[in-house]
């Protein structure tokens, strides 16, 4: 049995218990019933994921993976690639926007190469590179199905490897220029719907390329013809080895009965495909932020989720992963500290 089905074997339903539990104590806290909205729900889910109505969120990390793109080579970026290598390692030294956002908040960022286009060492940068970059879509497969089922495998071990050390809350990011391409081309494979509707500029791509980039798109679905039904085969043939890696977060933390925070666009395209290899990672999924990328709409309806914040923003990174982190313990530490009604003598 390979990892990928093992872990996914091992994906059970939430504690449907834990959550009754939570929901009757919030019901029982001096506020009119349900009025902290998400506040609440956030908590609900937390027990539910834990199977437990009592649990801390102390120690969370922002596990972000980087990775190039050989479709960069037909203009759909407007940075150049080397980016994606002279930025990664900033990530865990503080001063990136994921980095100092983490800071700010008090969790850890791990940076993790899967297939960045060097062959330097990245300072700070844990080393599990598949290999320098995907292959160009527009010719062929991005990948082989072996390499798309290895970048899930590299995410597992590592959301593993955190979750072993007590880590509590993982959100993922990731960097590549270029990897709202790929991402685009895996909604539009899932949700069915065409490139142009979804084709937005990423990092800042002229507008009047967006017309070239959907045709790249499309050109690369109608030659590799991936199955819809297939994650896997989504992810080899028009995927990113970072997305991939993404993939393997979301079913090892799911297994693992850890919350996976998305972040935003290219977080929504790695869930795409977890959800493929297995729905129910949808339970342990918390969706952050609505990201301010065109195709976010049809991918939020896609998966079937609600982010809590909208804040317009489309850096990726884990940068909104990590601004949530700062509601989950609102929720949390609200739900432990509100007095009740029966506390301060209040009869309802």
């Amino acid at each position: 049995m390979s990892l990928i089905q093992s872990i996914s074997r091992n994906i059970y339903s939430v504690d449907k218990k834990a959550m009754e539990q939570t929901k009757a104590r919030w019901d029982s806290l001096i506020h009119p019933t349900g009025s902290l909205g998400k506040l609440e729900d956030l908590s609900i889910k937390l027990a539910g994921i834990y199977g437990n109505d009592k649990f801390d969120i102390d120690k969370k990390v922002i596990i972000a993976f980087g990775g190039d793109h050989g479709v960069h080579a037909q203009g759909v970026a407007s940075d150049k690639q080397e980016i994606t290598k002279m930025n990664f390692p900033n990530f865990t030294k503080g001063v990136s926007g994921v980095g100092t956002i983490s800071k700010f908040v008090g969790a850890d960022v791990v940076a993790v190469d899967v297939g960045i286009n060097t062959d330097e060492k990245m300072d700070g940068v844990l080393d599990y590179k598949i290999r320098k970059g995907t292959s160009d879509m527009m010719l062929g497969p991005a990948m082989t199905k072996e390499e798309a089922i290895k970048s899930i495998e590299v995410g597992i071990e590592v959301a593993e490897r955190y979750i072993v050390n007590d880590y509590k809350v993982i959100g993922v990011g990731e960097m590549g220029i270029g990897n709202t391409t790929p991402a685009t081309a895996i909604l539009a494979v899932i949700s069915g719907c065409d490139p142009s509707e979804i084709t937005d500029r990423g990092a800042g791509l002229d507008p009047s390329k967006l017309g070239h980039k959907a045709q790249v798109i499309r050109n690369a679905i109608e030659l590799n013809n991936p199955n819809p039904t297939d994650g896997i085969d989504v992810l080899h043939k028009v995927g990113g080895f970072e997305i991939g890696a993404m993939v393997g977060v979301i079913l090892g933390c799911s297994a693992n009965r850890t919350p996976i925070v998305l972040d935003g666009f290219i977080s929504y395209s790695a869930a795409l495909i977890a959800k493929k290899i297995n729905p129910k990672v949808m339970d342990y999924i918390i969706a952050s932020h609505r990201s301010a990328e065109l195709g976010s709409k049809k991918a939020i309806e896609t998966l079937g989720i609600e982010p809590f914040l909208d804040m317009d923003m489309r850096l990726g990174e884990g940068s909104g992963a990590a601004i949530a982190f700062n509601i989950l313990d609102m929720s949390v530490h609200t739900y432990k500290h509100m007095a009740t009604f029966q506390e301060i003598g209040m009869v309802r």
